[in-house]
């Protein structure tokens, strides 16, 4: 199997709040997205590609004000009150994705490991299709460091997606007990981020207009 970083994951209270922070913190206004009414959310993305991401991409995701519920959590904890209440003190760098091949023997590699990365859905926003893998509780794991598996049909939206002038640097995962977060990478195939020993979080490193940035997610609270 082979894994590689697909995108990353900034959760907002509400997409403008998401936008507004882009712009202040990263220094480029967002491109477009849309409306997920699988799990009624929203979001706004842009590319971060670079040399050792060739496709990578960065979403703001919020959960959509003027959709009907989803009669289900939805996806990376945005129904968590400890997450809801980490997010009024601004957006926050919550998750991270990583793209397959093939996306079912991944996560029945996962599985018999004992870690239940979710049932492969199907889900699409506009002439995108994808199918990703999500808990029925909607919970990310292990702070949002072990990804979740997308695999995508044959578009990718960082094929449409202009240059931003933000670019990923690197992505470093912290763990407690780093062993079980680096054999599930490990399994899944994925060699492009590093895992260190400590309290659990992600820390992306980017390049912007304003120079090098680094976003370290919050713990659960």
């Amino acid at each position: 199997m082979n894994a590689e970083i697909d995108h990353l994951v900034v959760a907002a209270r509400t997409l403008d709040e998401g936008v507004a922070w882009c712009e202040a913190t990263l220094g480029i206004t967002p491109g477009g997205g849309g409306q997920h009414a699988l799990m009624s959310t929203h979001n706004r993305l842009f590319s971060i590609a670079s040399a050792a991401f060739p496709r990578a991409y960065f979403e703001i995701i919020a959960i959509d004000p003027q959709a009907p519920p989803p009669g289900r959590p939805r996806w990376f904890d945005l129904d968590d009150g400890n997450l809801q209440g980490t997010l009024e003190q601004g957006p926050q760098l919550v998750h991270w994705v990583a793209r397959m091949d093939a996306i079912e023997p991944a996560v029945a590699a996962l599985a018999a490991l004992g870690i239940g990365r979710g049932r492969v859905l199907e889900a699409s926003r506009g002439a995108l299709r994808w199918r990703i893998s999500v808990r029925d509780d909607g919970q990310r794991l292990m702070d949002g460091a072990l990804p979740t598996l997308i695999e995508w049909d044959i578009a990718h939206p960082a094929e449409a997606m202009p240059a931003s002038g933000v670019a990923l640097e690197s992505l470093t995962l912290r763990a407690t007990d780093p062993l079980p977060l680096q054999c599930a990478l490990n399994t899944i195939g994925v060699n492009a981020v590093e895992v260190q020993a400590g309290a659990t979080a992600l820390t992306a490193r980017l390049r912007t207009p304003l120079g090098v940035v680094t976003l370290t997610s919050c713990r659960r609270r």
